[in-house]
């Protein structure tokens, strides 16, 4: 049986909805979801106006329903809604209720595992409590425990015999492999609804599930996915992601189209003491970012020779609260420096401060190991513990300023792509 692209709609606009489904539906896409995001914002009447829109095409209604199940399936039925999404984690009771709502009104139940506990016996139950489809769907807390929805679609396959879904931040790769692993529906939102060409992006999924291949993906471990979607997105993407935190005040790229991304090498320096900052070189693995305070604006505590040695051991690159000097030895070399500015002189070493003790550079508490990020906009620090969903935020971040760029390319205006005045407060 062909395998069934879904296309999630976590939109706040049912207009916008409308007009990028139909893009996602050229490309080959399969059902249309009405997302939850979408439900909160516009109601029922998303899914009526969804519905109208698309009258041959399943239209499925993220509910997210974990109580009162037969009220709200009736109500997403009525709407015109034919697969309505319960969590796997609600009440027996209400998958109960849900179930014969749905038989009672001709639509089908799909349950979410996300953030079920002990999602491979839960999926058994709701099969034998009358649940039509199973969707497999790792929240990103559950990813950072290694656990990710192709591992536990894997298992849930063998453990049921009805279909199989699986959400939860899939590209081309992963589609690909989620269906030659036996997934029926693979459910994609962001990777189609924020790109650019939502029709091409589309395509690309329906090419990679109707010719499956494990060629294109390769599990990586959660360092190489951090970095490499950090690579990928700026720092105002990250900024948004953390809610406007998280960048270094007063420090600026000193060769300009360079960008960093890798993890601190803290040091704790002192006006004119350049010791324990060149130092730090010798600590540093590749791909480690040295982030020195050195507080002072007149005397640098790091210059051309020092640049010159990072490039031996492969440091990514070096961000200074304070000033750096020989700025044309450094462009040459064309290594990425962020600083505060440049200056001519330099102090002594006399070998006062510390190496990875958590410091405070650019007005940002920084700790060994914590993720940096630097390009042209200027420098953010991304704590550890927190960078992979920040990572994950930051890209969801860029792939809707791609669409919103698209569509102001057609002619419309940011205000009016984003219904200001609509959502402005009253």
């Amino acid at each position: 049986m062909k395998p069934i692209i879904q296309v999630a709609l976590d939109l706040l606009e049912t207009d916008r909805a409308i007009r990028i489904g139909q893009e996602a539906l050229e490309g080959g896409a399969d059902w249309i979801e009405a997302g939850t995001p979408l439900i909160k914002s516009e109601g029922m009447d998303s899914i009526r106006k969804l519905r109208e829109a698309f009258p041959a095409k399943v239209i499925v209604a993220d509910m997210k329903i974990a109580d009162t199940g037969s009220m709200e399936v009736e109500m997403a039925a009525k709407a015109g809604a034919d697969v309505i999404v319960i969590l796997g984690s609600a009440d027996d009771s209400t998958v109960l209720e849900a179930v014969r709502a749905a038989k009672k009104y001709g639509a089908r139940i799909m349950a979410d595992l996300i953030s079920v506990p002990d999602p491979v016996p839960r999926s058994g139950e709701l099969e034998k409590m009358g649940v039509d489809i199973i969707n497999v769907h790792a929240g990103i807390d559950q990813q950072m425990t290694g656990r990710d929805s192709l591992s536990l679609m894997k298992e849930v396959v063998r453990e049921v015999s009805i279909q199989v879904a699986i959400a939860g931040g899939l590209d081309i790769g992963s589609c690909s492999m989620a269906v030659k692993e036996g997934a029926d529906i693979v459910i994609v939102g962001g990777n189609i609804v924020r790109s650019a060409d939502v029709t091409a992006s589309a395509k690309a999924i329906r090419d990679a599930v109707d010719s499956p291949s494990v060629t294109g993906y390769s599990k990586k471990t959660v360092d190489e996915e951090i970095r490499s979607i950090l690579g990928s997105v700026s720092t105002p993407n990250i900024s948004d992601a953390m809610h406007r935190k998280g960048a270094m005040q007063d420090i600026f790229t000193m060769v300009p189209g360079k960008k960093i991304v890798g993890t601190a090498v803290t040091v704790q320096a002192f006006k004119g003491d350049w010791a324990k900052a060149v130092e730090a070189i010798d600590e540093a693995n590749p791909g480690d970012i040295i982030v020195i305070y050195n507080g002072s604006r007149h005397v640098a505590p790091w210059g051309g020779l020092a640049t010159q040695s990072c490039l031996n051991k492969g440091v990514a690159g070096v961000v200074i609260d304070g000033a750096v000097r020989d700025i044309d030895d450094i462009r040459r070399i064309d290594f990425p420096v962020f600083a505060t500015c440049n200056v001519p002189n330099a102090g002594e070493p006399k070998g006062f401060g510390e190496i990875n003790s958590e410091i405070v550079c650019g007005n940002q508490a920084v700790k060994p190991g914590d993720y940096i990020v630097g390009d042209d906009n200027g420098v953010v620090v991304i704590p550890r513990e927190h960078a992979y969903e920040i990572a994950r935020r930051a890209k969801e971040v860029e792939k809707t300023e791609q669409r919103l760029f698209e569509e102001i390319r057609r002619g419309a205006t940011l205000s009016e792509v984003m219904d200001l005045r609509k959502w402005e407060k009253h």
